[in-house]
């Protein structure tokens, strides 16, 4: 049995990882408990990585509030976590007076949430802005933007471990009792204990919740598929082009990601299982085809992968969907946090969660300030974005910047020894593409993977067919074509 925490904070992902790093500037002993081998494997990752304007979301819920709170504190909180973020801004397209008055009133709803840089613009200015978008009127949100989603949520991670939460990935909870004022919380055979407990587990939040005895509420899982274009195409997307949003879907979209590449997608289907990621080719051209009434550069030859994410969604008896749901219910779970649907706007809202979570506790006790709390993250250099001075110097310094393990992205070995040797300890071969970039490129792992998989077995002292793809049963290689000598 592990000794007593102050917090421990289940689901390790964009939020539960921003709730971990808060917690992390007061004097608490604070654990994650992740079920994934790494932080991004789930909703954090599989999403199209915009930082959203605010202006999509019913006036008065957490949803608007706490989206433009985290739209607003985006520059400084990217300098200080070192991650890849473009305030390139979007631009949302109609072509119907039907389409104008709906701009109409997200603008106005947008205004009412306290968003800003909200301007309807004619055909001319939509055009010399997003010189490829197809429609003759647009609504700009100048505040919108683009963030890497795998290393945002690993840079929050990495601080907060950097400042003493203590991260137990491949821990899935089991179980969890509640006796002396203290939780017992089972995940994978061991038992933490803890003052105070925050369900912070997105697609599991149900079960956690009935789990702390918080019954009762129905989330249905909305799968979004994606198609990803080659960097070649980016040149043509300077921003987001979004379609007129409904009620409750922001339609197929397509965009721009910080290293260059399109994202076209997502549809939304309702599912249960929230384990399967497959993405059927009827999907693929139903995003193309839809995708393509807003710009028209979506070809084949430029496809180089596709993906699909599950959103968390709390919904009612009648199947409409809910706010976020940040709750403490004393009567039935003292000194629990309970978090159910958070959903989208949830990157962009992750900071601002985690902030309202630790206030919530602060409203029970005093939380005394860790005075060496460092707010700041250093990331991985990338070899790519240096200019050739810069390279030389950073060869002179470290030789092994002067060799290059990924082709098509300019990944160079120290960079996948730094990500090797990571503050989490992964050693899976998603987590050191997600940190790096490698395999991401048009040929997707077919020059580097095997180069990659024989640095970690190297620098981790590990067998070939102990490497991991991804999950805990993705296994790289499970024994040797045949023998030598044979």
């Amino acid at each position: 049995m592990k000794e007593l925490y102050d917090v421990i904070v289940i689901g390790g992902g964009v939020v539960g990882s921003a709730i971990a790093r808060e917690f992390t500037r007061y004097k608490l002993k604070v654990a994650v408990l992740e079920k994934n081998e790494d932080v991004c494997y789930e909703t954090s990752g599989r999403n199209s990585g915009v930082i959203h304007g605010g202006f999509a979301y019913d006036t008065g819920t957490l949803k608007a509030r706490l989206c433009v709170e985290g739209n607003r504190g985006f520059d400084a909180l990217a300098e200080e976590l070192d991650i890849p973020f473009v305030r390139c801004g979007k631009v949302l397209v109609g072509n119907t007076e039907e389409e104008m008055e709906s701009l109409k009133r997200t603008m106005k709803q947008g205004e009412a949430n306290g968003a800003t840089n909200l301007t309807l613009i004619d055909e001319e200015e939509l055009h010399r802005i997003c010189p490829a978008a197809v429609g003759k009127f647009a609504m700009f949100s100048k505040n919108s933007g683009v963030v890497d989603p795998f290393i945002y949520t690993i840079a929050l991670a990495e601080n907060a471990v950097q400042n003493g939460a203590e991260y137990f990935l491949n821990h899935e909870v089991t179980a969890i009792t509640r006796k002396d004022g203290v939780y017992e919380i089972t995940a994978s055979g061991e038992v933490f204990r803890t003052r105070y407990v925050v369900n912070s587990a997105g697609l599991g939040c149900g079960k956690i919740s009935d789990m702390l005895g918080i019954t009762g509420y129905h989330v249905i899982g909305s799968k979004g598929d994606y198609i990803i274009l080659d960097q070649r195409t980016g040149k043509n997307l300077p921003m987001p082009i979004y379609p007129v949003p409904s009620n409750t879907y922001m339609g197929i979209h397509v965009t721009n990601t910080t290293d260059g590449n399109v994202i076209v997608g997502p549809n939304a289907i309702n599912v249960t299982d929230f384990t399967y990621y497959g993405v059927p080719q009827e999907h693929m051209d139903y995003l193309a085809e839809s995708a393509s009434d807003i710009w028209p550069y979506i070809f084949k030859p430029e496809y180089i992968r596709n993906y699909s994410g599950i959103l968390p969604k709390w919904v009612d008896e009648n199947g409409k969907i809910q706010d976020f749901k940040i709750e403490m219910r004393e009567d039935i779970a003292p000194n629990a946090v309970n978090l159910v649907g958070i959903e989208s706007p949830g990157l962009t809202s992750a900071v601002p969660i985690g902030r309202y979570v630790v206030s919530m506790i602060a409203e029970r006790e005093e939380l005394i300030p860790n005075p060496d709390f460092n707010p700041r993250r250093e990331g991985i250099a990338r070899f790519e974005k240096m200019s050739n001075e810069e390279r030389a110097a950073m060869i002179e310094k470290d030789p092994d910047y002067g060799e290059v393990i990924c082709r098509c992205q300019k990944v160079t070995k120290a960079e996948i020894l730094k990500a090797i040797h990571n503050p989490l300890g992964v050693h899976t071969m998603v987590g050191i593409k997600y940190r790096t970039r490698s395999m991401m490129g048009r040929c997707q792992g077919g020059y580097c993977q095997m180069r990659i998989e024989q640095l970690i077995e190297k620098e981790c002292g590990l067998k070939a067919e102990e490497i991991k793809y991804n999950k805990s049963d993705s296994w790289i290689l499970t024994g040797k074509v045949r023998e030598e000598g044979i």
